[in-house]
């Protein structure tokens, strides 16, 4: 009887991070406020996707084939890497390069983009329940220009709602 496939994630391994190596084949690029955003959301909510590896039996490690911004965060922050143990969970695939080459692709391909109507509406409900612009800003991973912009889209009401003007339209008399 032919032995079912069961999917790698409910076989994760915490493995230290001294085993975990970066792989020489990906494309993937992040911004740095999309890096930094990854690093809040890590300190906030810890990790919550495991890391995908190739276990190289020969030398012991493990190299990346999804995940390496993860491992990246966790490389550059001590906080994190001291709370976590030194350790990533880890997703284990047993396949080729050239398969592991394409999952690889397919990880960061699969991943898409923000509807920018969805993203309108979230900010509107930021902030109409009430929350500052650095609220946003820190917890959402946007720059001032990028809030500014859906602000914008959403019409200048909701852009000016609440703020201090000056009066800079009287004439002063005293002049």
């Amino acid at each position: 009887m032919e032995r079912s496939f069961i999917s790698p994630v409910y076989n994760i391994r915490r493995v230290s991070i001294e085993k975990i190596r970066a792989n020489t084949y990906n494309p993937n690029v992040t911004a740095p406020p999309e890096l930094a955003l990854l690093e809040r959301s890590i300190l906030e909510d810890g990790y919550t996707m495991p890391i995908v590896c190739y276990y190289n039996k020969l030398e012991d490690t493990y190299e990346i084939v999804d995940g390496f911004h993860r491992y990246l965060v966790m490389k550059s922050s001590e906080l994190i890497a001291k709370r976590e143990n030194y350790s990533l969970p880890v997703s284990v695939i047993n396949k080729s390069l050239e398969n592991r080459i394409a999952s690889t692709i397919r990880h960061n391909r699969a991943r898409g983009t923000h509807s920018l109507e969805l993203m309108k509406k979230i900010i509107q409900q930021l902030v109409d329940s009430g929350l500052s612009d650095q609220w946003i800003i820190k917890n959402i991973g946007m720059d001032k220009e990028e809030l500014l912009r859906l602000k914008q889209l959403n019409g200048l009401a909701s852009l000016f709602k609440d703020k201090d003007f000056s009066r800079s339209w009287e004439i002063d008399e005293s002049l």
